[in-house]
């Protein structure tokens, strides 16, 4: 398993994009190089195939984009970045600027975004509106080492909680995780593909209480799961557009559950 990680970093050192220099889907065409905060920073969508992701990551990838063409699913853009306007707000509403100075904004980047390819978060996420759910696919990077071989327990507890606040966010704008809790079942080896599922539950108020569990490609593993896990929308953004800038949603006192579902008391 480890050698087959490292023969895929040396892969990233020689292959620089697909055969025959085409364009990977979501992509664009990469003007010279500038400085951190351009434009081009901002606008490469990180969530496409590059030339870390492993069959099996691919090959969920291609699955999902089937399920997207009835418009059943969709995949969510991801950049380094939120975007300027959204930043903005962020300030407006929860930041005190005392605690960050203009120029330590505009160096900001998201925390699963800051590695360079193949060696962090490899990640890609679908949602379906209809089912409130999310599902993440996720290959760990080398860099992500906890346990020697495998991915670091705050890894994937940062994967959970990005997937978990991602489902809550499409439901209903904005939102802060406010209780995690996580039962590691077992380790996930580096390099390897997982989907995490994430599952709108129940909404109370302004509380989002979402399940997740993260399992294998064949789902035949369960290597971790969180329960209850509750997520607080600020009300200040709830009819506000997401930091993806995907339409809008409004807030909602209750959302109806599948058939399949247990209702909470």
């Amino acid at each position: 398993m480890l050698r087959s990680c490292a023969a895929r970093l040396r892969t990233l050192g020689s292959v620089r994009g697909p055969p025959g220099g085409r364009r990977l889907p979501g992509s664009e065409p990469r003007p010279a190089l500038r400085s951190f905060s351009s434009e081009e920073v901002i606008l490469r969508d990180y969530s496409v195939p590059n030339p870390s992701w492993n069959k099996d990551l691919r090959l969920l990838f291609d699955q999902f984009m089937k399920k997207c063409e009835d418009g059943s699913w969709k995949r969510l853009p991801s950049y380094k970045r939120i975007p300027a306007e959204k930043i903005q707000d962020f300030k407006t509403h929860l930041l005190d600027p005392k605690l960050m100075k203009e120029e330590q904004m505009s160096q900001t980047q998201l925390f699963t975004r800051s590695f360079d390819d193949g060696l962090g978060f490899e990640y890609v996420m679908f949602y379906s509106d209809v089912e409130k759910r999310m599902v993440c696919l996720f290959q760990g990077g080398p860099y992500l080492e906890g346990p020697p071989g495998f991915v670091h327990g705050g890894a994937i507890a940062t994967m959970i909680d990005t997937t978990v606040g991602m489902c809550a966010l499409m439901a209903g704008g904005v939102v802060v995780t406010a209780n995690l809790n996580i039962n590691y079942k077992r380790p996930i080896p580096l390099c390897s593909a997982v989907m995490i599922n994430s599952q709108l539950d129940k909404v109370e108020g302004r509380k989002f209480f979402v399940s997740c569990n993260v399992q294998s490609v064949d789902e035949k593993t369960l290597y971790s799961e969180a329960t209850n896990a509750e997520v607080e929308a600020n009300l200040g953004f709830v009819s506000g557009s997401s930091w993806l800038q995907i339409p809008n949603f409004q807030h909602q006192d209750s959302l109806p559950l599948r058939d399949d579902q247990h209702r909470s008391a």
